[in-house]
């Protein structure tokens, strides 16, 4: 029975920590705008209506959402039942004089599905003329015809419509000043948009897996989570992603194509990174209630490409430890770790070091000096939900190099359960009279901790 009744109050404190976590997002972002650019086969999917209404209640509870919507594959198909032919140049779509008729029609068949599913759940939407367009003109001697690229986005009409509470929906036809509608990418609509509005994110909203350990070449320090999905990196990281693909197509396991989906949103999120907006997250929407999950959540569910300072170790402030508190609370009633309590903590608390990810504590250690050049690494406790990204060990490499900078010439531990960790970390066993003296007289013979040690 002890041991259904902590399994339970392990999940509901998960679930309480699950409920801070949105308020925080919450409070954070409420207000900011959002742009989200949804491909059209999301609307294909089964899950569409759900991501509508996850939509929906953002903008129902103070979120200036706005919406891109692609229409590539659905333009594909029109053209395709007219029988009209649409070649590519350079990446982009020669819109015919033709061809043009059918794309505007496709366009904003795809953006009225937005504004339907919307509607559903209570939520006013605009399809408007927010983009100003000029041609593409002549591409490597291609005549682009009725192809665009945005020249302005309208930002006072888009205000106006999101002070309302109402979503904007820009399809991806842009207009010039004289009334000529162009077929501009919904890539650079939403980069443009994003940019012009002062977005706070950009949602890239698809229906395939992304990025995953052992499809492309990753730098080994990038954030791993559960099935493999790439949790967060930074612009450099994916600079390197991308630089390792462009000039080694064997890297990539499965495709290595340009029309390769991932890598095409990986880039966008990078140009966008560089344009100032400060989280670009890539999102499966057929993962139930993603959005969601990626916005109200430090996990996520999806891969953010951020621009901004997203996780650091930093020194415990007083504030922080009954944080650290509730981390520790599981290992000490385990035994894992010794007892402790606010007033010993904020004793030594300039020895403390926490892992703060988006303003949270998941991860606390500390580096105790007991002379003779030896310190103690100790207090060692992650959040359990963040175990697959390696919080434990960065705290104790982060201690680590705290020591070498203090001059200590070793460090130690010691533990009753997790000498394998420790060892895999580069530690030694040692015996217990190595200790420095002050440590060696306090020693508790009755919990016959094993010693491992690291020379410095």
């Amino acid at each position: 029975m002890h041991d259904i009744d902590l399994y339970r109050r392990s999940d509901e404190g998960m679930s309480v920590a699950l409920i801070r976590e949105a308020f925080h997002y919450q409070s954070r972002f409420a207000g900011s705008t959002m742009v989200f650019k949804i491909d059209f086969p999301v609307t294909e999917d089964p899950a569409f209506p759900l991501l509508m209404r996850d939509l929906a209640l953002l903008a129902q509870t103070g979120f200036r959402v706005v919406i891109v919507p692609g229409a590539k594959e659905w333009i594909d198909s029109v053209l395709g039942e007219y029988g009209i032919v649409s070649g590519y140049a350079a990446g982009n779509r020669i819109t015919t004089a033709e061809a043009m008729p059918f794309v505007e029609m496709a366009a904003f068949h795809v953006a009225n599905r937005f504004m339907t599913g919307l509607s559903a759940d209570r939520v006013d939407a605009v399809i408007g003329n927010f983009v100003r367009a000029r041609g593409l003109g002549v591409s490597g001697g291609v005549d682009m015809a009725h192809s665009g690229q945005v020249d302005k986005i309208s930002i006072d009409s888009i205000g106006r419509i999101l002070n309302l509470g109402a979503v904007p929906i820009l399809p991806c036809i842009g207009w010039s000043p004289a009334g000529k509608p162009y077929n501009v990418s919904s890539d650079e609509i939403a980069l443009a948009a994003s940019t012009a509005l002062g977005a706070v994110k950009l949602f890239v909203v698809s229906v395939h897996e992304g990025l995953r350990k052992g499809a492309y070449s990753l730098p080994e320090n990038i954030s791993i989570g559960e099935n493999g999905r790439v949790i967060r990196m930074t612009p450099h990281e994916a600079e390197a992603v991308l630089a390792s693909l462009h000039g080694d197509a064997s890297a990539l396991v499965n495709a290595g194509k340009p029309g390769d989906k991932p890598l095409a949103e990986l880039r966008l999120a990078l140009r966008a990174s560089c344009a100032g907006i400060e989280r670009v997250h890539l999102i499966d929407a057929r993962e139930p209630g993603a959005v969601l999950r990626e916005l109200f959540s430090n996990l996520g569910s999806g891969t953010m490409i951020y621009a901004d300072e997203y996780e650091s170790i930093r020194p415990l402030k007083t504030k922080d430890i009954a944080d650290i508190l509730r981390l520790m609370e599981p290992l000490m009633q385990q035994g894992l770790l010794i007892r402790r309590n606010a007033e010993v903590i904020q004793e030594k608390k300039e020895d403390y070091a926490v892992f703060e990810i988006d303003g949270s504590v998941h991860a606390c250690g500390a580096l105790h000096d007991w002379g003779e050049s030896q310190g103690e690494i100790a207090a060692i406790a992650t959040d359990p939900a963040y175990t697959a990204m390696g919080l434990g060990r960065r705290i104790v490499r982060y201690l680590i190099d705290r020591a070498v900078k203090q001059g200590f010439r070793r460090v130690f531990v010691l533990t009753t359960h997790t000498h394998d960790w420790f060892e895999f970390l580069g530690f030694k066993e040692a015996p217990v009279e190595s200790l420095p003296e002050r440590k060696r007289n306090g020693y508790n013979r009755e919990r016959k901790s094993m010693v491992f040690a690291l020379d410095l």
